[in-house]
């Protein structure tokens, strides 16, 4: 029963051989008699400090008094006291005498001194970290004092102690605020960390020369001779002007981060990043940026927040950032808060290729495609341009089944901006489409939507789209499908896009000069003749950035000449305009060319111009069938001849008359005569013509046009009676007299509908 309870009081262990943690090397100082050492968890190897206490036997001083420490250590919480993992008590025999020893495990931390030493600061930042320090240290104190215990007071050096205490005035004691003893105390630890000696005997308080003036007031009544004037601890924390700077408010202000409003967060965050560098940077990287990415992952920080975490990750090294920031990241990419999005696509080129692409592909990337659809063109237009970074980091099923799938809408997006993006992105991750992919999604793609765009930029992107992309074209293709469409825009209105439109025939006219001179000496080995883009077009596959600000319809807009012709230009509006502050508006040139004045602008991609069904495709049941790239027709199909046109337009001429139906119940019976009852469209048949040689009359008016188109092909009347209706299906009712010309027929169809 006594072992149970002494384990109860003593410890969470049953001895050394039990404790879950390594004891690695002591550290050269510890406070009192205790032995502060290194330490590591079995588990997963995370470091931890292990303190040791030792005694001859189990009745020792110093073991009743780390007992006691033990204990209440296990039940205090709080942010400037250590954290509790665990404790045991061990025996062991030397000869004829045992030793007792005290293990208490806690979060790990080193002696001061060694971490002055390690860090060192000098000037303002090193004043701010010790002020930081005391600040939280004083915090600690101020939480303990009521709960402070003087029945081991025998522990502490002589040169610590205030008068009262070493001359054991009980009375004096019991008199003076329950802050006192401790507010010495930590006179005391101003003065060694300040002075950086150790204190030897308390005459040595006196020697102010190297504590600060902005302290020394505080310092000098945390030292009053009387314990009744001290100054409480909780009055230094709140009063010091000591403690006021820029280390001290900012991780106080993230500590009550979640009593701040919304926009106190705001503010605080958008001058975080710069408010970083002024910090000391370990103090930055080992506090604050835990804090933050703590406060991000459960919301409790606003979007700007991103921007500061961002900022410091790029301190650490790559490691580091992987295992303490990247969790994080990917965490956040589930989030529902717009603005968030917003940062995480912004700021993707600091941290994308940190990410795996196990992670991209199953983590990321699900989140991430849901800003194709979004109402928001510049969320799209961020979504489109992150894939530059996460696309290799895809499955060729993610790419085939789902990427290809979403920028096949984006080619035909209301935003010109977006569209012309679009075919820079298929330009620039051509290399990781497989090569049925690419046969069945580039040249349509660039050709048959690029090229046709109403937006110049568009068209330009689609012509340097094809000649960056030419190696994956066989002959044929580039005979056939690319340089009719490219030499159309020879003549485009646009100056830029015919420079480009006249580089590129040049350059797949010289591909195909190459395959002729091969065949013409005997060398067939292969029919892919590609070689490298233009000059200039490695530029292609620069964005064509854009405001997204202009308020004017796709539709509304003239061929526009960007400025760069290297990078062209895209503006259009947008649909969310509280997101757009970091969109930088772009300049752009109005192109008006007098000589192609009557030129046609090539028609404008519809959403039926899509890019056919993919492999592995997930499908959804919304789309059409044909929303993809392998159906599209690469070239126009050739005017048939007058006549045939006549028919042509004659057949998408409507027709008044309702389609012949099967009535279920109609309201009036048309009356059959008995002749007519072989004839199965006796009650709904037009009136016969008056000669044979005219069409059949589909006009309301019944009256006869010599000029129908339909008259070359009108198909002679039947020869032959069908059989009629039944006037069963009239329910008994009395059949009508038929009426001449056309009539309103009420019926459904046999479906139902």
């Amino acid at each position: 029963m006594l072992k149970f309870l002494k384990g109860v009081v003593a410890g969470s262990g049953a001895g050394l051989k039990d404790l879950p943690y390594n004891i690695g090397e002591p550290y050269s100082s510890a406070w009192g008699s205790w032995t502060h050492s290194r330490g590591t968890s079995k588990d997963d190897g995370s470091p931890v400090s292990i303190f040791s206490l030792s005694g001859s036997n189990a009745q020792d001083g110093h073991l009743a008094a780390g007992r006691n420490g033990v204990k209440r250590l296990r039940t205090v919480r709080h942010p400037n006291i250590l954290s509790f993992l665990h404790s045991t008590e061990a025996e062991t025999f030397d000869g004829s005498s045992t030793k007792v020893t005290i293990y208490i495990v806690t979060e790990p931390v080193m002696p001061l001194s060694e971490k002055i030493k390690e860090l060192g600061l000098e000037g303002t930042q090193r004043d701010e970290y010790y002020a930081w320090g005391l600040h939280q240290i004083a915090k600690a104190v101020s939480f303990l004092n009521n709960d402070c215990k003087l029945q081991y007071e025998w522990l502490v050096g002589s040169q610590y102690k205030p008068m009262e205490l070493l001359k054991s005035d009980w009375a004096a004691i019991r008199k003076s605020p329950p802050w006192a003893i401790d507010s010495w105390g930590l006179g005391c630890l101003i003065y060694e960390l300040f002075s950086g000696m150790r204190l030897g005997k308390t005459e040595e308080l006196r020697n102010t020369a190297s504590i600060p003036k902005s302290l020394l007031p505080d310092y000098q009544r945390l030292l009053s001779s009387m314990p009744a004037r001290r100054l409480n601890t909780s009055k230094l924390i709140e009063n010091s002007e000591y403690f006021q700077n820029k280390l001290v408010d900012t991780i106080h202000f993230m500590d009550i981060l979640n009593l701040k409003d919304s926009v106190e967060k705001d503010t605080f965050f958008r001058k975080l990043p710069n408010l970083a560098e002024q910090l000391p940077r370990q103090i930055v990287l080992k506090k604050l940026l835990p804090m933050l990415a703590s406060a991000l992952e459960f919301g409790s920080a606003a979007a700007p927040a991103l921007t500061a975490l961002l900022k410091m990750a790029s301190w650490l090294s790559a490691e580091d950032f992987s295992a303490k920031v990247l969790p994080t990241i990917v965490k956040l990419f589930a989030s529902n808060d717009r603005a968030i999005r917003v940062g995480l696509l912004q700021h993707i080129d600091q941290y994308g290729e940190s990410l795996s692409a196990q992670i991209v592909d199953e983590q990321v990337y699900t989140h991430v495609a849901t800003g194709f659809s979004d109402t928001s063109a510049f969320l799209r237009e961020l979504t489109l341009k992150s894939m530059l970074i996460l696309a290799p980091k895809l499955s060729q099923r993610t790419i085939s089944g789902s990427l290809l799938k979403y920028l096949s809408k984006l080619q035909v997006d209301e935003e010109p901006a977006i569209r012309t993006n679009t075919t820079i992105l298929l330009g620039n991750i051509a290399s990781y489409l497989n090569e049925g992919t690419r046969k069945r999604v580039l040249i349509n793609a660039f050709t048959v939507r690029a090229l046709r765009d109403t937006f110049s930029p568009a068209r330009g992107a689609g012509v340097m789209a094809l000649c960056a992309t030419s190696s994956y074209y066989d002959i044929t293709e580039i005979a056939t499908r690319i340089l009719p469409n490219v030499v159309v825009l020879t003549i485009d209105p646009d100056s830029d896009v015919r420079s480009k439109a006249f580089q590129a025939v040049d350059q797949f006219l010289q591909i195909v000069k190459q395959y002729h001179e091969k065949t013409n000496a005997g060398d067939t080995t292969g029919s892919s003749m590609g070689i490298s883009s233009i000059p200039g077009n490695a530029s292609l596959l620069g964005w064509a950035m854009s405001s997204l600000t202009l308020k004017s319809k796709p539709s509304e807009q003239a061929p526009l000449a960007p400025a760069n012709s290297s990078a062209p230009l895209a503006s259009a509006s947008s649909n969310d305009s509280s997101v757009m502050d970091t969109a930088t508006p772009a300049s752009i040139n109005v192109s008006s060319p007098t000589n192609f004045s009557d030129q046609a602008v090539p028609a404008s991609p519809t959403s039926t111009d899509g890019w056919g069904e993919l492999e592995n495709g997930i499908h959804e049941e919304h789309e059409s069938d044909k929303d993809g790239w392998d159906d599209i027709e690469p070239l126009e199909e050739p005017k048939p001849p007058s006549a045939l046109a006549n028919i042509q337009a004659a057949q998408k001429r409507p027709v008044s008359q309702p389609k012949p139906q099967v009535p279920s119940r109609p309201k009036i019976p048309p009356k059959v005569s008995k002749d007519e009852d072989d004839d199965l469209w006796g009650s709904i048949a037009a009136p016969a013509p008056k000669t044979a040689s005219k069409p059949l009359n589909v006009k309301t008016a019944g009256a006869v046009d010599d000029d129908d188109p339909w008259a070359a092909i009108a198909a002679p009347p039947p020869t032959t009676r069908a059989k009629p209706l039944s006037a069963g299906r009239g329910r008994g009712a009395k059949p009508a007299a038929p009426k001449l010309g056309a009539q309103r027929i009420n019926r459904t169809s046999s479906s139902g509908m």
